[in-house]
């Protein structure tokens, strides 16, 4: 077992944790911050880029914690409008706007006695910022629509994607807020910042993969599994499980060979075909040229960004029609979530598909 430096060899919070993979320096850390704050009722925000596994360190702080046998409420902040989320939240009584024909519990009175996880925290608005300020406070809230004061006992573990101390910075989180859930931090690395448990994510997923598509791919090619340690994985651990779901699913024998691996990894160039003309990067640059894209002239700041736009819609479109236009398999298989998917598609103007 790797250890963090000046870290006791026989620490015992430093132990693995059921459902994680990974011994590297970085990993154990991890564990080390996440069995010791378990312990206690402290609040906890979890950074880290998507796909690094958040969401299995909240569920573990909750399962470690004298919580563990009450409820655990995961809520994705970045899915719903503001609206809908504070009726999510908070619960609405009759009445409270249309559609409201009864009274209806929230996630924090349903996580009583146990945790709420707040994923995507960084995507609330400055009114709900203030609501969950009060209940990190006072442990106390009134549902959409309502007068009565209802109080919880419910601990609460947040997430975000991004650095919240730039969106205090721009004014876009309130800085209160950011400190009071900011008791405990937990890193969650980048999968290219802990390369050396690629291997076993490898064999983990393997084994999982096998079991689940009655499958018996248990060898991997020394090519292969040098391409996965090598890549970068901007979608981090979701990303190579998504690649070794596919690597099983389409392996002739019992080997997993570089030859399964989609090109980016072992080394090639992602293609994006473009949708009536069938073509790849290349030919989305000529169409760029013909249309004067690449051409950037005295009042054209934004042209990088237009560029960037046009390629990933282009990909987009590419990956939903490849999937049916099952926006779950199309997210998956891009690395990021559905809702960020969904996200996409309204800012490129695209057709949302079967939404399965």
């Amino acid at each position: 077992m790797l250890r963090t430096p000046g870290q006791p060899v026989d620490d015992p919070t430093a132990a693995p944790i059921a459902g994680l993979i990974g011994s590297s320096p970085a990993m154990v850390e991890v564990y080390a911050t996440t069995r010791r704050v378990a312990a206690s009722n402290a609040s906890v925000l979890l950074l880290g880029e998507t796909g690094t596994g958040k969401e299995l360190i909240a569920r573990a702080i909750h399962e470690l914690s004298p919580r563990g046998t009450g409820p655990f409420v995961r809520v994705n902040c970045g899915a719903l409008s503001e609206s809908l989320l504070e009726s999510e939240l908070f619960g609405h009584v009759r009445g409270a706007f249309t559609g409201a024909v009864a009274n209806r519990a929230g996630r924090f009175e349903a996580a009583h006695t146990g945790t709420i996880f707040l994923d995507e925290i960084n995507s609330t608005t400055p009114k709900l910022q203030v609501k969950l300020l009060r209940v990190l406070q006072e442990r106390e809230f009134e549902r959409v629509g309502d007068t009565e004061t209802i109080s919880v006992d419910t601990r609460v573990i947040a997430a975000s994607n991004r650095d919240l101390l730039d969106e205090v910075a721009k004014e876009n989180f309130r800085e209160d807020l950011y400190y009071r859930l900011n008791v405990v931090p937990i890193v969650l690395p980048p999968l290219r910042a802990r390369r050396d448990d690629i291997p076993l994510l490898v064999t983990h997923f393997l084994d999982h993969y096998n079991q689940e598509n009655d499958r018996y791919v248990v060898h991997i090619q020394k090519d292969a599994l040098e391409a996965m340690v090598k890549y970068h994985w901007p979608g981090n651990v979701r990303e190579l499980q998504n690649v070794v779901e596919r690597c099983v699913v389409m392996a002739q024998g019992d080997e997993l060979t570089a030859d399964l691996l989609p090109p980016t990894i072992r080394g090639g160039r992602p293609t994006v075909s473009v949708p009536g003309r069938g073509g790849d990067l290349d030919s989305l640059a000529r169409d760029l040229v013909e249309q004067g894209m690449t051409t950037a002239g005295p009042d054209d700041d934004n042209l990088f960004d237009r560029i960037v736009s046009r390629v990933e819609r282009e990909l987009i479109a590419q990956m939903l029609a490849a999937c049916n236009g099952v926006q779950l398999k199309a997210a998956a298989r891009l690395g990021i979530n559905r809702n960020t998917l969904r996200k996409k598609l309204l800012e490129h103007g695209l057709e949302e598909g079967d939404a399965a």
